[in-house]
């Protein structure tokens, strides 16, 4: 067993304690202004816009063209030009675009807008991933990229209420509440855009933070860690595109995307559907909460889930049981007889979803890297996000021909089920191809 030194533990907790925060505080605006426009539609944008749910379904999923259509683009302009510079960059440019949804009058305006907020957020999320992958090993990888990815639920958790308490100050400036919680959730970006200008460092190597044993310590690991990669499988980026690994890893994050977005987007829709179909009433702010939460035992079911996947090392079961399971409960959220009985169905998908997520993210990194990994993670979050922009659309349309949430719901429970059955594929395959590794190594 590896032991961990006492420069290690230090430098890895340094890394913990002042990247992670930041960089997930980012992640919690990126998340909460991309799907602003859920709290919004249920709360007088839909009315006011006149949208059908196919043209709200639309107007969500309309974001992820801009967003595929320049993330690898974005990504390999990540790794040429410094993280700092360029994740600076995106995240001052959204929040421009996000603050001009305060005065959007049409549909049209709707969509011209969140194509824009796509373009401008392109390349943030794999931004993201590939930057806190360059600063820790990938033994201690996962445990990183979790405590980042605690930001994606904890933003419905708290950005829920707080979206329901902007809404509520229907007036303000002489705004309709659901405008006034765009420009609130808006202008954080642009400010810690700013700020991240200042306060991210590219590399170790730079980190004044971090004494000279510690900077030392963290380039040797990584450097020696890039040494030994399988870089013979995957060496530049254009073979990245052309792996099949890769486009297997896409096809499984496909599937959990498409459950994230079709919970994300829809979730403030069903729960104010609740007054027709259960006869209860709820105002804004209870709304909000009910919306939250799926997501705070999601946030610990994700901690618990990747600290245990730390422990073990990451197995492709550390993704597929939490697959299959959010593949059974999210269509049987909707066969609920009582409001609490379905949000604890939709609390367990949450739970399965955020499990999967982040112990996903450290696989793709095992057998790339440089140039390979910008391009080979740009390339599955694009194929992934594709999602992004079906299942808004997709739940919206068959709701609108069907009149319920059923049958759109077992479109995600299917394509969960896809994942899984992939990702335990692609474990079977590592085990064998390790096996034939082992072999030839005896042989020789």
């Amino acid at each position: 067993m590896q032991t961990t030194s006492a420069v290690e533990k230090s430098a890895i907790r340094k890394v913990a304690m002042r990247l992670v925060p930041f960089v997930g505080l980012m992640f919690f605006i990126n998340f909460l202004d991309r799907t602003a426009i859920s709290f919004a539609g249920p709360n007088g944008m839909t009315k006011d816009l006149a949208l059908t749910a196919a043209q709200f379904g639309f107007a969500a999923g309309v974001f992820f063209i801009g967003y595929v259509l320049l993330e690898i683009p974005s990504n390999l302009a990540l790794h040429k030009y410094g993280a700092r510079r360029w994740l600076a960059r995106i995240m001052v440019t959204w929040g421009i675009v996000a603050l001009l949804f305060t005065w959007v009058s049409s549909v049209e305006g709707l969509y011209a807008l969140r194509f824009l907020l796509g373009v401008a957020e392109a390349g943030f999320f794999p931004g993201a991933i590939l930057y806190l992958s360059m600063w820790v090993p990938a033994r201690h990888r996962s445990h990183i990229l979790a405590l980042f990815y605690l930001a994606q639920p904890l933003t419905i958790v708290i950005g829920a209420p707080v979206a329901a308490l902007l809404i509520e100050a229907h007036g303000l400036f002489g705004l309709e509440g659901w405008r006034v919680m765009f420009a609130g959730v808006a202008l954080p970006a642009i400010l810690v855009g700013v700020i991240a200008w200042f306060y991210l460092a590219d590399k170790p190597s730079e980190a004044k933070w971090l004494d000279e044993a510690e900077r030392k310590w963290l380039t040797a690991a990584l450097q020696a860690e890039h040494n030994s990669k399988e870089v013979r499988h995957v060496p530049h980026a254009a073979a990245a595109l052309k792996n099949g690994r890769v486009w297997m890893l896409a096809l499984v994050y496909f599937g959990l995307i498409y459950g994230l977005y079709a919970l994300a987007f829809f979730l403030p829709t069903i729960i104010g559907g609740f007054e027709s179909q259960f006869g209860a009433k709820f105002n804004v702010f209870q709304k909000g909460l009910i919306t939250a939460i799926p997501y705070a035992p999601a946030a610990v079911a994700l901690f618990l889930w990747s600290r245990d996947a730390t422990r073990r090392g990451v197995r492709s079961w550390h993704v597929g049981l939490p697959a299959l399971l959010g593949a059974v409960s999210i269509p049987a959220a909707l066969y609920m007889q009582t409001p609490a009985a379905t949000v604890l169905a939709i609390t367990v998908t949450a739970c399965a979803i955020f499990s999967a997520l982040p112990t996903f993210w450290s696989i793709p990194a095992r057998f790339l890297s440089g140039a390979a990994a910008a391009a080979g993670i740009a390339l599955i979050n694009t194929v992934g996000n594709a999602a992004g922009f079906m299942a808004p659309f997709i739940t919206g349309a068959i709701k609108d021909a069907t009149g319920s949430y059923q049958a759109p719901m077992f479109v995600v429970g299917a394509l969960m089920l896809v994942s899984a059955v992939v990702i335990f594929a692609i474990g079977a395959g590592a085990k064998e191809e390790a096996a034939e590794l082992q072999g030839r190594v005896v042989a020789e």
